[in-house]
């Protein structure tokens, strides 16, 4: 996985979620969690903390989102995928995952600043 993240720019930090996809293309939890054979990793992303040594946190979060899509997305390959903005209130997303059988979904509100106060280790 660590791989697939090589063309991002030095000291860059994204938030997202690995997941393992089961042989129907479902998240699968279990299948993360147990190793499962034949289940499809994929790393979700759906913020950006830092790009190039610089702290983004106090950029609102749709501008966190755009430069992650505008400015590093077309650098990944296939097994990292941007996590589309919902357009729904909380209860319209948690009624969908439970009507689907999924078991669960990651979620910032908008107007959030994220927490991390220090700069990506220098390596």
């Amino acid at each position: 996985m660590t791989a697939a993240l090589a063309n991002l720019p030095d000291e860059t930090v994204i938030d997202g979620e690995i997941v393992a996809l089961d042989q129907n293309g479902r998240p699968s939890f279990g299948a993360l969690q147990n190793g499962s054979r034949g289940a499809v990793l994929r790393f979700f992303v759906f913020d950006l903390l830092f790009i190039a040594g610089h702290n983004v946190q106090r950029v609102p979060l749709e501008k966190r989102r755009y430069l992650l899509y505008e400015e590093l997305m077309p650098k990944m390959p296939e097994i990292v995928c941007y996590s589309d903005t919902l357009d729904a209130s909380a209860a319209d997303v948690v009624a969908a995952v439970k009507e689907q059988g999924l078991e669960g979904v990651i979620a910032k509100r908008r107007e959030a600043c994220t927490k991390l106060a220090h700069a990506p280790a220098r390596g």
